[in-house]
């Protein structure tokens, strides 16, 4: 049982909310020193992905609207940066702690120390390692792999050369995608012809590992990004050799560059995650959470030593067939989506 509260059951069953959140946050903190209602810290591992400014102001405008103030901290990809900002919310005796963890194997010792105070712990988006946390919510990692996966196979063929440029294995979630990835080229003769690691989900790492590649004398068939933003760099180096659009990108995020490459032909797909339901979906529970609510789930998830509950969302594959039906007016406007395409029917 949590401090102060009654215990009630939510079950996860329920189905998820869907709906964007109508006003952003108006700033990174929004906690009051002398706590007047609930008071939820959310530290992030950085703004550098650009879905998470949009978590951000979701959660604050959801958690917001149940009747919580959000106290939001940004670590700047800095573990150390994060273990002291989950102290500092410990301190100030927050009733609910959110983490986007940015090494999921280094904040067990701090979840167990958040629990030792009585204050419940969410992974957002990215499971925390034999950590025992009260609630993981993410999207189904391993289905993102396998749609990127699929869509290179559908493009190609059974054969060809891939190359992967992941996201750091720090983040749980980049082992789940290359999992999710290798099953769905099970049983062709697609080959996995490199890897390199973005380490801090460096854009940049696109860009140099393409390059590197390109200086042996070929091209790969396919390229496999950890993100939009590695997918951008990785189209750069293909451009500055007049091949962007010849070779298979995809990446995930549905960032609006890569929607806006979709549509003109240089990046083939990208993986829609849809945060805005996540991030209100998320904020929901923990506000229960920090009202003291047990939470009861139908699914479940292994984090290293513990079986904890898991509230799973699925991604979509979006291309340029389905970019109106699942993007478009939705998650980015038209006007924005269409900027640098001149003639479209």
């Amino acid at each position: 049982m949590w401090k102060k509260h009654s215990v009630s059951a939510l079950l996860l069953a329920g189905g998820l909310l869907a709906g964007c959140a109508e006003e952003p946050a108006q700033q990174e903190e929004t906690g009051q020193d002398e706590k007047t209602g609930i008071e939820i810290g959310m530290t992030f591992d950085s703004f550098i992905i650009e879905r998470w400014q949009r978590d951000r102001d979701v959660f604050v405008s959801a958690a917001q609207e149940l009747g919580a103030e959000v106290n939001v901290q940004n670590a700047n990809g800095d573990l150390e940066e994060q273990l002291s900002q989950i102290e500092y919310f410990i301190e100030k005796d927050v009733d609910a702690i959110v983490i986007v963890a940015i090494d999921s194997n280094g904040l067990a010792e701090a979840v167990a120390e958040a629990h030792r105070a009585g204050i419940p712990v969410i992974a957002y988006d990215r499971l925390i390692r034999n950590a025992n946390v009260d609630l993981y919510i993410s999207f189904d990692n391993e289905e993102v792999g396998r749609l990127m996966g699929e869509h290179i196979r559908e493009h190609l063929g059974e054969t060809g050369q891939v190359l992967q440029i992941c996201g750091p294995l720090a983040d749980n979630n980049v082992s789940l995608v290359m999992s999710g990835f290798s099953d769905a080229l099970e049983g062709s003769a697609l080959e996995i012809v490199g890897t390199e690691y973005a380490e801090g989900w460096l854009a940049e790492t696109g860009f140099s590992a393409v390059n590197t590649y390109l200086d042996t004398g070929t091209a790969p068939d396919a390229i496999m990004c950890g993100n939009d933003s590695i997918a951008g760099q990785a189209i750069r180096a293909l451009s500055e050799q007049r091949l962007a659009g010849s070779v298979c990108v995809v990446g995930q995020d549905a960032d609006l560059d890569a929607c806006q490459r979709v549509v003109e032909g240089t990046q083939c797909m990208t993986v829609y995650k849809p945060v805005e339901r996540l991030a209100r979906r998320a904020a929901e529970l923990s506000v229960a959470l920090a009202e003291g609510d047990m939470i009861t789930s139908t699914e479940t998830a292994d984090d290293g030593t513990y079986v904890v509950p898991y509230e799973r969302l699925e991604p979509v594959a979006v291309t340029k067939d389905n970019m109106d039906e699942v993007i478009t007016g939705k998650y980015h406007e038209e006007s924005d989506i269409y900027l640098n395409v001149r003639d479209r029917e």
